[in-house]
């Protein structure tokens, strides 16, 4: 049973000592994940962090790997260039004396990125639950959707995790509702997806990140740090979730790389949109194609191919209000 004052997404991970919170689309993901791991952290968890990575992972040296396909990321660690948000965010979480170790997962396709997260999951004693958290929403994209946003990335990581059938609990988390927007998205499709994932009991409620909260402070400083370690290519997600977080409205500028196009900042960016991760991989329409893939090109080719066999797609929708 949930309660009102309890986010039904809480109460989900009430009883879990051990919780691994982890990016689903590559890049800056891991980021949105932050605020969740630093409260769950200071309710007593041990919280751990992880992200499907867009960095060169190969070219890190040996000692990094735990396993094939699982490097533990720390301040020191070295690698070409200058982007890699997992060391940035283990340089920020060094910085203010936290557990400053982020794992990382190379771009593969499903089998592959599911071995891994049973290696990490074997290397961390074993986890009550893992939380996948996206950076907007496109991971509730259910395949019919006029626009999809970038679906590989999110559809690897929730299919590889929905065959963890020995973790008890695994969740979706989705922070910065509108900003899939740029990539096709129409979120009205968004909230009839999640109206759907309602009725089936996989939706697990909405709760917003504060500006005065610990967390939301914290996460504005992390997301300024993460600017600053890697200017030329600052998150767009996190940078329009902070805003948010700030209060800004509307057309709001932090980034050189939203030139000519228009943001619309707002409130609904900076909510949590929660649900389970095995009812969202049930009501998905092509994800059990995806299940033999060891490479993410091999991903796309079979979304785009599904696609293509669509009788129709669900049309966009003007949000009536």
């Amino acid at each position: 049973m949930f309660s009102l004052l309890e986010p039904p997404f809480l109460s989900r991970l009430r009883a879990a000592r051990r919780i691994l919170v982890a990016g689903a689309g590559g890049g800056f993901d891991v980021y949105a994940g932050l605020p969740l791991a630093l409260a769950l952290r200071s309710a007593g968890k041990e919280v751990h962090l992880a992200n499907l990575s867009f960095a060169d992972l190969y070219g890190l040296d040996q000692d990094v790997w735990v396993d094939r396909d699982v490097a533990a990321v720390r301040p020191d660690t070295q690698a070409r260039g200058d982007y890699f948000p997992e060391r940035s965010l283990a340089r920020w979480l060094d910085l203010h004396d936290l557990p400053s170790t982020v794992y990382a997962f190379p771009l593969t396709g499903v089998q592959p990125l599911r071995d891994a997260y049973r290696t990490l999951i074997g290397h961390l004693g074993g986890v009550d639950a893992v939380v996948l958290v996206d950076g907007g929403t496109d991971i509730l994209m259910r395949g019919d959707e006029h626009g999809l946003g970038t679906p590989e990335e999110d559809m690897v990581s929730l299919a590889a995790v929905n065959g963890l059938d020995e973790v008890p609990v695994r969740l979706v988390a989705c922070l910065g509702f509108g900003v899939d927007a740029y990539h096709g998205v129409n979120h009205s499709l968004v909230l009839e997806n999640l109206a759907a994932l309602d009725r089936e009991g996989a939706y697990l409620g909405a709760f917003s990140l504060p500006r005065e909260s610990r967390e939301g402070q914290l996460y504005l400083d992390a997301v300024a740090h993460a600017q600053e370690s890697t200017p030329e290519h600052p998150s767009i997600v996190n940078g329009s979730v902070a805003a948010a977080v700030r209060g800004d409205f509307g057309d709001v500028r932090f980034t050189e790389r939203t030139r000519g196009g228009e943001l619309f900042v707002n409130p609904l960016m900076a909510l949590y949109f929660c649900v389970d991760a095995p009812g969202l991989a049930r009501r998905n329409l092509y994800l059990d194609r995806l299940e033999k893939t060891a490479l993410v090109r091999q991903v796309s080719t079979l979304i785009e191919e599904f696609r293509d066999g669509l009788p129709r797609q669900r049309p966009p929708r003007a949000y009536p209000h």
